[in-house]
This record gives structure tokens, sequence and C-alpha cells, in this order.
């Protein structure tokens, strides 16, 4: 904890993984940031490198449905004045919930206030809670909000997590992992040469050496965007391992739609998932493919149609 600033004023603060920053998120964040303005001091964010379950359990690291620059992004989209990123270590991970408060919350980030959502966990094991914290608040002299979140209009009481949102994207449900993310899901990483069999079939694509860890969905074509610089344009797009060419290696890769002119290989890029248009399947011919390929392309160019 040597790399934490030690001249921070009074702040508010939220502690958590944030993998996302989906909805249930937003109003974590939402209530921290409006107590910040009303205090008039930073609202920061703590959150952790790698993710606690990867030390704790090695080999469990979750999908990431965002990887920290990009949620450093969103964060800041949402009014957030600082993120922190601790490295999550077994030393760290040992730390009982009242030392985790005092090394982190009080000596270090002085909070004036605390938010988190009902189900926040902290210290070795896990074992403070929302009660713990607000009794140690008490002491230390900080106050302790919780936000509940809100519950999906279509999943009965099933509130928005990230483990919701993984689970969707995995199914390949990209439209309701949408829904729980306020966004589409987006994969990152830098467009590498693939094996040149949509260049041969006339059908150019961006094939992306994929974030590890990342949150890739299920097998299929989808219809989406790809994001270069700023710049959105309309995909669609492939996942999986090209069945129609026996291919072994699973590949995520993006066909720009009525584009002929971008030069992408080596360029940082993201794909934003729509909907999913089909699954992955054998086609009798290379001539059905082609016919599937063209009804893709147009199925995408009208979802992503004004978007």
């Amino acid at each position: 904890m040597a790399d934490i600033p030690g001249d921070w004023g009074r702040s508010v603060v939220t502690i958590g993984s944030y993998d996302g920053v989906h909805r249930g998120h937003q109003l974590i964040i939402g209530r921290a940031v409006a107590r910040a303005r009303e205090l008039g001091v930073p609202a920061v964010v703590v959150t952790f490198d790698p993710h606690p379950k990867e030390v704790t359990r090695p080999g469990s690291h979750p999908p990431l449905l965002a990887p920290h620059p990009r949620r450093a992004e969103l964060l800041a989209g949402l009014g957030v004045d600082a993120v922190l990123v601790l490295p999550f270590t077994k030393e760290f991970s040992k730390l009982a919930p009242a030392e985790f408060v005092v090394k982190v919350l009080v000596e270090k980030l002085h909070a004036r206030t605390v938010v988190e959502g009902p189900n926040f966990r902290f210290g070795h094991r896990a074992a403070g809670t929302v009660a713990t914290l607000r009794e140690l608040g008490e002491t230390y002299g900080f106050e302790v909000q919780v936000v509940d979140l809100f519950e999906r209009g279509d999943a009965g009481d099933e509130p928005f997590s990230s483990s919701l949102a993984r689970r969707l994207i995995a199914e390949g449900d990209v439209a309701a992992a949408h829904e729980v993310l306020g966004r589409p899901h987006r994969v990152e990483g830098p467009v590498v040469h693939g094996a040149g069999r949509g260049r041969e079939l006339g059908v150019h694509t961006a094939n992306l050496d994929v974030v590890p860890h990342s949150a890739v969905p299920a097998d299929g074509v989808y219809a989406g965007w790809l994001v270069v610089e700023g710049e959105r344009m309309p995909a669609a797009i492939s996942v999986g391992t090209n069945p129609q060419f026996d291919g072994t290696e699973r590949t995520v890769e993006a066909h720009v739609l009525d584009r002929t002119d971008l030069d992408l290989y080596d360029r940082w890029v993201g794909i934003d998932f729509l909907a999913r248009l089909r699954d992955q399947r054998v086609f009798d011919s290379v001539d059905g493919l082609l016919e599937a390929i063209e009804d893709d392309r147009r199925r995408a160019r009208e979802l992503t149609a004004g978007g």
C-alpha cells in the first residue's frame, strides 16, 4: 500500500472490483459522486489488480467485463475524480477488516463517507460486512451509505450483477447483457493477422488478440460495432473456430460494413456486441457460406442503423 498517495484530504470512497461498471455499480457510483459534490471533496473508487479470486483461489479468475483502462474510462464518465488500483497480494488478502479500514480508508484516504452495495464484503476471508463497516465508521469518524441495486424488470428478483452479465454473455445473449450493463458489451485488443480466409472470400475482417481473461460471447455471428480511436463503425462479428474450414483456434473478428479503406493491423480496437444473429455452422458449400454472410451483413446493417 506504499503506492497510495499520502496527501489526500477528506474524500468519499467506494470499494469493489467494479468489473463492467454495470447498472447496479452505476447506482453506487452515482450516490458516491453526489455525496462528494455535496461535501466538496473528491469521489474515489478503490479497486484491485489482479482480481481477488485469482489470489485467493488461483486459476479461478472470472471472465473480465472490462479491463482496468476501460473500467477507469467508464468510471470517469460517471464523475469519479480518482481510481485507485491496489495490488491484491496474499499479504493484502490477510488483512483483517479493521486493519483494512485503518490502513486504506482512514490513514490514506481520510474517508468522510463510504458508499457500498448491500452485499459488500471485505477483509480476510471476506469477514467484514456492511454492519462491520458501519461499526468501524462510528469508531473512526466516517459515515456509511448503502445503495440497493435495481432489479431487472424481466428477471423477477435478480439484481444487476457482474456474475449475471458474465452468464448472459457466455450464453450469447448480448442483448440481455446490454440491459444489465447499460451499454453493449465490449471486448478489446490489438488487430493481428489471421488465416486470411476472409480476404480470400472478399470479406475483410479485423482479427482481435483479445485481452486475457476477457468475457467473450458464445460462438456465433453478431451485429455490433468496431471502435477505433473514438470512431464507431457498424460491423458483423464472428466468434468461434471457423468450422467451415475445420478451424481449431477460437477467434473474434469483425467485418466493418461498407468500408474497404481501413488498415487496422496493430491498432487497438474495441468490438461492441449489439445482437446475436445466428449460430456458427458448416454450410454445404462456399456459395452457401457467402449467401449467409451477405444476409449477416444485411441484418447487421439494419440493426446498427442510427446507432
